[in-house]
């Protein structure tokens, strides 16, 4: 099948070098675009377990945001390559339109009142922060030469660091120094909960609103050739070839797309399912032998006045699964569902309920620490992404991403080993480390391989190897986490850092023939000295 925009020449239009300030400004929307995603990710499962959802089922709940990334991103890299606003330029006008979106999308999230609103509202959420993201990816491309593509993902993963930092600490700050609950009644968001995604959304559309009014953008060198080429090619044409992009990817591309998929794999079991291995592994979330038999009788035999029936399924799968898989032990660790149905419903001792009330604050204590763990893995990715260029210049991209990679898988693995909540920091961190080079090195090994014109189009296509891991995930770990690993979360994340520790070896793989780590870069990894340090510049 033909592609059809690749009749339209590439550009032959030498790229200037950009000040620092110039690649600042230009990268700056990316911390707003984090804050969206970190909260997203961090505070989800939360969000679905609070209102009633059983960990078997967050998986397919969490599904929507790979899908929603599988339809937008190819489309809106398509659509923006085909854009010229004389005001706005080609990718700026997305950016606006979905920082606005996704703004009032992360005000709804916390208000939910029911899971199925919550899980509508994760699709609204994720698509509106991928119309901002997907160009932002391009707009690298599209701006900076060659030699200072490096340094240019580096600034926008060093944004994504510093907005992660921030909007997980967020719940955290806000109950620890602000005073807010982080608990609440069942079925309601926690008040610390709610505050941060209001933050996040003023700083999401802030943010970009800094880079669409800081940042230029120069026209098509043909804008007669360009107009001609949108008005051969429909929109339906145009989603054709977005979804066939897939079968013409370059090589480099292709080599790419196994170690993404891996990569992402790994990744998404973690927002799925750390919450969870943290809080009922090294948090206590245990009660003794007697008093869960007195939740599981109350539970199994509960009136229709106590519970509505699907709270009652959740609750009911909680116990046969306990029953399943925790049968040897003494004490058995339950559900944040089963403790909050213990406190507010069930017919409990004023001793039984403050131990369902420890148990609450224990899951919400761990949710919190898990958060704030998230922020130093962040941290470490902001901090991390300024010396991503250095070592690049000194070995090359491929062996960057490998030993990053690496570095990530055994801090994923290392949570099984952990029994002081403590030492999950440093899990994370090196984590961190594999987050600041999957946030760039893929996207400066393949820029070079990429034709100007179709670098938007192809940008879209190469997130496809973000998302199809990600519904993998959502479709398999589930059956995986109860059928193999016997309900234990923990043993999950291993799966995905050992997911990760492959995607590093094969990145070996990928061949980077545009990798140009001379002496120049190594004294200069890839800013200019600017003649104007202005930051409006």
């Amino acid at each position: 099948m033909a592609i059809s925009a690749a009749a339209a020449p590439a550009s032959t239009r030498e790229k200037p070098r950009l000040s620092f300030w110039q690649i600042w400004n230009m990268s700056f929307g990316f911390l707003g675009i984090q804050f969206g995603f970190e909260l997203q990710n961090s505070n989800v499962s939360r969000i679905f377990e609070t209102l009633g959802a059983n960990k078997d089922d967050i998986p397919i709940l969490w599904i929507a945001a790979p899908v929603t990334g599988l339809l937008v991103q190819p489309i809106i890299g398509y659509l923006s390559d085909r854009t010229w606003s004389p005001r706005f330029g080609r990718r700026r006008p997305f950016f606006l339109i979905g920082a606005i979106l996704a703004s009032l999308a992360l005000l709804v999230m916390p208000n939910s009142s029911a899971l199925w609103m919550a899980g509508g509202m994760l699709w609204i959420m994720d698509a509106s922060i991928n119309i901002s993201m997907e160009p932002f990816r391009a707009f690298v491309g599209d701006k900076l030469p060659s030699e200072q593509r490096t340094s240019g993902f580096a600034m926008q993963s060093f944004f994504i660091g510093v907005g992660s930092v921030v909007a997980a600490l967020l719940p955290w700050v806000f109950t620890n120094w602000l005073g807010m609950s982080n608990t609440a009644p069942a079925g309601e968001i926690p008040p610390s909960v709610k505050w941060a995604f209001y933050v996040g959304a003023a700083a999401f559309l802030s943010s970009v609103i800094y880079t669409v009014v800081t940042s230029t953008e120069t026209p098509p060198e043909d804008m007669e050739a360009f107009r001609a080429e949108n008005a051969k090619v429909g929109m339906w044409d145009g989603l054709r070839e977005s979804f066939a992009g897939i079968f013409h990817m370059p090589a480099a591309m292709r080599q790419l797309a196994v170690v993404q998929f891996f990569t992402w794999f790994a990744l998404f079991s973690m927002w799925i399912y750390a919450t969870n291995a943290v809080t009922s592994n090294i948090y206590n979330m245990r009660v003794d032998a007697p008093l869960y038999q007195k939740l599981k009788g109350q539970i199994t035999g509960a009136p229709a006045a106590n519970a509505n029936t699907k709270e009652l399924d959740g609750l009911k799968r909680d116990v046969a699964e306990i029953d399943k898989f925790q049968a040897d032990k003494t004490d058995k660790v339950i559900s944040l569902n089963m403790a909050s149905y213990a406190v507010d419903k069930a017919q409990l001792t004023e001793q039984e309920k403050a131990t369902a009330q420890r148990v609450q604050q224990q899951y919400n204590d761990g949710a919190d620490w898990l958060s704030l763990c998230s922020s130093v893995r962040n941290g470490v990715a902001a901090v991390f992404a300024f010396i991503i260029p250095l070592i690049a210049a000194r070995t090359s991209r491929r062996r960057t991403h490998m030993l990053c990679l690496l570095l990530g898988g055994i801090g994923l693995v290392s949570l099984k080993f952990i029994t002081n909540p403590d030492y999950i920091i440093v899990s994370m961190s090196l984590v961190g480390i594999a987050w600041a080079s999957i946030l760039s090195m893929p996207y400066a090994i393949l820029a070079g391989s990429l034709p100007a014109n179709r670098m938007g189009y192809y940008m879209g296509v190469f997130n496809f190897f973000i998302v199809i891991p990600q519904i993998v995930a959502a479709t398999i770990l589930g059956f995986f986490t109860v059928n193999v690993f016997q309900g234990n979360t923990l043993n999950t994340l291993v799966l995905g850092g050992a997911s990760m520790v492959l995607a590093g070896l094969l990145t070996l793989r990928v061949r980077d023939d545009d990798d140009t780590h001379v002496a120049a870069v190594m004294e200069n990894p890839g800013y200019d000295t600017p003649v104007l340090t202005n930051p409006q510049a």
